[in-house]
C-alpha cells in the first residue's frame, strides 16, 4: 500500500509538468500575459475546474512557472565555473545564453509583463541566489586586484546586472529569433567584464 501514494505523487508531479509545459507554449503563441487557463485545459483533454486541482490560480501558474525559469537560469550561471572577472564573464554568457533559449521564461522572469503578478518568496529565492553568485564573483574579483571594493557594493552589483539585463532587452527587442552566435547584441557580452573593470578600475 505505500507505493501508492507514491505513484499518485508521481502521477500528480507528471500532470502539473505537462500543464506548465502547455502554458509556456500558450504564451509563446498569445503572449506571456495572454495565458488562458480554458485554453490549457483544452489542450490537456479536461474541463477548467479540473486545472484547479493542480493550480489554484493563473497567477500560481505563473509562480511555478517563474520558479522554474529561475531555477535553471541560476543553474546555468553556476554552470561555467570560474573566479573573479573570468568567472563573472562566463556567467553572463551562460545567463545570456540560456535567456535566448527559454526567451517566454525571459520575459516572465526578467520583465514582468503580467500585471499584478508578484512571485511567492518561495519562487523568488532562486533569483537571491543568482544575485549572490555574482556578488561573490565580484568579491573574488575585487580580492584578486581586478576591480576597485566599489564594484562589490550595491551600486556595483547594480550596475552589473543593468549591462547584462540591457544587452538582452536589445538583443530580444531587435533579433529575438537568431542563435547566440548571430546576435548583434549578444556578441557584446563578452565585453561586458571589460566594461565593469573600466567603470571599477583596480585601485
Amino acid at each position: 500500500m505505500t507505493g501508492i501514494p507514491d505513484r499518485r505523487a508521481r502521477r500528480r508531479a507528471e500532470t502539473q509538468a505537462e500543464i506548465l509545459g502547455i502554458a509556456l507554449d500558450v504564451m509563446a503563441e498569445e503572449g506571456v500575459a495572454g495565458l488562458s487557463l480554458a485554453t490549457v485545459a483544452r489542450r490537456l483533454g479536461v474541463r477548467p475546474p479540473s486545472l484547479y486541482k493542480y493550480f489554484p490560480s493563473r497567477h500560481a501558474v505563473y509562480d511555478a512557472l517563474f520558479r522554474q525559469g529561475q531555477e535553471g537560469y541560476l543553474a546555468a550561471v553556476r554552470g561555467p565555473g570560474g573566479q573573479g572577472l573570468a568567472g563573472v564573464g562566463a556567467a553572463l554568457e551562460a545567463g545570456a545564453r540560456w535567456i535566448m533559449d527559454n526567451q517566454v521564461l525571459a520575459q516572465l522572469l526578467f520583465w514582468r509583463p503580467v500585471p499584478g503578478f508578484t512571485p511567492s518568496p518561495e519562487a523568488y529565492a532562486p533569483a537571491q541566489a543568482v544575485h549572490e553568485h555574482f556578488r561573490t564573483l565580484i568579491e573574488q574579483a575585487v580580492e584578486r586586484g581586478e576591480l576597485h571594493p566599489d564594484a562589490a557594493g550595491p551600486e556595483g552589483l547594480d550596475l552589473a546586472s543593468s549591462l547584462i539585463a540591457g544587452v538582452v532587452s536589445q538583443q530580444l527587442a531587435n533579433q529575438p529569433g537568431v542563435t547566440y552566435e548571430q546576435g548583434r547584441f549578444t556578441r557584446l557580452v563578452s565585453r561586458l567584464p571589460d566594461v565593469l573593470a573600466a567603470v571599477y578600475p583596480p585601485p
